[in-house]
């Protein structure tokens, strides 16, 4: 398994971006804490990269958000505050302890309303959005050995135009060296493979250093 190691200079310098221009509120404050209290990972995107995703949902015009991977709910709700009060974001979420953490941080923040988790594998919850109407914007973070399927997932729910953000695509370089991860890494290199090379898809990455070490995501457009 990869290290995960972030140098103390892109530390302080992201704390510097949240403090000066990102300023989370409180409600961030207690997700990330509510995170910790319950012996959750500290795997939630950074304060910066969380209010990117708000950014990117306005910017987008999206009324209706996939979420693959909940944890505390730190990432649904920077989605959801960037939706319209009739938004709707759906996130799907494999255990039930850490829905039950999201659901009180989501209500605490007001943003409870907008948001549905649903609790369950998430290839097994997945095909019942079928039925329902296409999704505008989707926001991949979950258990990498999956990502190709929820990539096609992701198209397969969403129409022309959705934008699909997928997180953890460096993972510590480990897609030069899959080696150092013959868990995770085989994963994201098949996931950026499908990025460049669907036709359905138009996409690119960004890499990024910070707190959670020198890593990455991908965007892409659905053709």
């Amino acid at each position: 398994m990869i290290e995960h190691v972030a140098k103390p200079a892109w530390v302080e310098v992201e704390r510097y971006l949240t403090d000066v221009v990102v300023r989370p509120g409180p409600e961030h404050e207690r997700a990330l804490s509510s995170a910790v209290e319950a012996g959750m990972p500290a795997i939630e995107v950074a304060p910066n990269a969380g209010k990117l995703l708000k950014m990117l949902v306005q910017l987008s015009g999206a009324r209706r958000i996939l979420e693959i991977g909940t944890l505390a709910g730190f990432s649904s709700m920077w989605m959801a505050q960037g939706l319209p009060d009739d938004g709707r974001l759906v996130t799907c979420e494999y255990l039930q302890k850490h829905a039950d953490v999201a659901r009180a941080n989501l209500d605490a923040a007001g943003v409870g309303h907008k948001v549905e988790i649903r609790v369950g594998t998430a290839l097994d919850t997945l095909p019942a959005l079928a039925s329902e109407d296409a999704f505008d914007f989707v926001f991949i973070d979950a258990d990498k050995e999956n990502d190709v399927n929820y990539l096609d997932w992701a198209i397969r729910l969403g129409h022309p135009g959705t934008t699909i953000v997928m997180d953890n695509v460096i993972w510590d370089g480990a897609i030069l060296e899959p080696e150092r991860d013959e868990v995770n890494a085989p994963g994201i290199i098949r996931a950026l493979d499908m990025l460049g090379q669907d036709p359905r898809l138009d996409s690119t990455v960004i890499q990024t250093v910070g707190s959670k070490g020198w890593d990455g995501f991908a965007i892409a457009r659905v053709r």
